[in-house]
């Protein structure tokens, strides 16, 4: 495809927030009012529990006031100690979970195809400290989730996914939620389900749920009993009330999500240099994210050469994750943040850029900043 670039007069960002109409959030408004029930598993609460369980195909979901939270309460619930193995590729909130309770993270290298922790290198990290296996669904892909449980069963570890991304993707007909003792969800405003803020824990039995209500609750079992020291991480009336109307408009955001990422892909697929990520045939993908990686030597410009240079043409993209969480400060030092241990992550870090994608962004954006990557490699 030929086209001239230019520049659009507003800024495009990365990602914008799908909402749904004003006036459906308007009547939603008016039921809270009349109820004033705001908090505390309110009736809009306990339909929007119901109703993931039932578009998600999983057992049992306990709402959260955000994904931090939830996973903080995750690895309470589990009882977790001593050391878990993990990603540097990820956003950092899977390592400060961790580090807030207390547990010492030990990184791990990717596998370069779909950047996923990488499980023929997770044995050798395993110490007699190891407690649990956290692994990401990184940009929404499913992990080697058989190759990870087969490690977890062996070492008798706790298996917990960050599952951030991953929101209604389905491998085989098989909602990825349901693996692992407990799956973790951000319903964040750039997440392609969003309660403004939210998350959510996937658990699979009726008493690991009671206890994970519990701990996000101030540990209240009852009116004056309290059965372990909790935290209030409950999602409000109104962030529920808002994923329920959004339930009803996902479909549809998920279906243009896939006709703009489809469209990427056909026209990067043949620049020297750029490569993009691919859904496998039995993938029910949420194209939650459209990574490329930017090979410099073959493409003849650097990924932070490109990223600048869609930034001239207000393309605000981002590098996503760069930098990698095992070159922060609070975690540079650990002996397995090194480069050496961590070189494809590293790598791949250098690499990436995140284009523009949600579910009202004009194709001729797409089209634009597919001519802007294209045109810059023969400048």
């Amino acid at each position: 495809m030929s086209l001239t670039p230019f520049r659009p007069q507003a800024p495009i960002l990365v990602t914008r927030p799908f909402l749904p109409p004003l006036e459906e959030s308007t009547a939603m408004l008016a039921e809270i009012w009349e109820s004033r029930r705001l908090s505390n598993a309110g009736p809009l609460h306990q339909q929007l529990e119901s109703a993931l369980a039932e578009y998600l195909g999983v057992p049992y979901v306990c709402l959260f006031a955000n994904g931090t939270l939830a996973l903080l309460t995750a690895l309470q619930a589990l009882r977790l100690n001593g050391e878990v193995i993990t990603t540097p590729y990820s956003f950092v909130a899977t390592t400060h979970a961790l580090w807030w309770n207390n547990i010492k993270p030990v990184f791990v290298d990717i596998e370069p195809d779909y950047c996923q922790l990488d499980p023929e290198r997770i044995e050798s990290a395993i110490t007699p400290q190891t407690t649990a296996l956290l692994p990401v669904h990184v940009y929404g892909y499913p992990a080697p989730v058989a190759a990870y449980q087969t490690i977890a069963d062996h070492y008798g570890l706790a298996l917990i996914y960050d599952a951030a991304h991953a929101f209604g993707v389905r491998q085989q007909g098989i909602s990825v939620l349901t693996h692992g003792d407990l799956s973790i969800l951000s319903f964040h405003a750039t997440k392609v389900f969003n309660t403004f803020e939210g998350g959510a824990i996937i658990c699979h039995d009726q008493r690991t749920k009671t206890r994970i209500d519990f701990l996000k609750n101030f540990g209240f079992s009852g009116e004056i009993r309290v059965v372990a020291p909790g935290i209030n991480a409950k999602m409000n009336e109104f962030q529920a009330g808002l994923g329920l109307l959004q339930l009803k408009h996902l479909d549809a955001a998920l279906a243009a999500r896939r006709t703009l990422a489809a469209r990427y892909r056909e026209l990067l697929g043949d620049i020297p240099g750029i490569s993009c990520l691919h859904p496998a045939e039995d993938l029910d993908y949420n194209e939650a994210y459209f990574p490329i990686f930017v090979d410099a030597a073959r493409y003849g410009k650097s990924r932070d050469d490109l990223y600048d240079h869609l930034k001239s043409y207000n393309y605000f993209c981002r590098r996503y994750f760069y930098p990698l969480i095992a070159s922060f400060n609070s975690y540079r030092d650990l002996p397995s943040a090194s480069a050496e241990n961590l070189p494809i992550a590293f790598a791949k870090a250098e690499q990436v850029i995140c284009l523009p994608i949600y579910p009202d962004l004009e194709v001729e954006h797409v089209e634009n900043i597919a001519a802007i990557v294209r045109n810059f490699a023969r400048g």
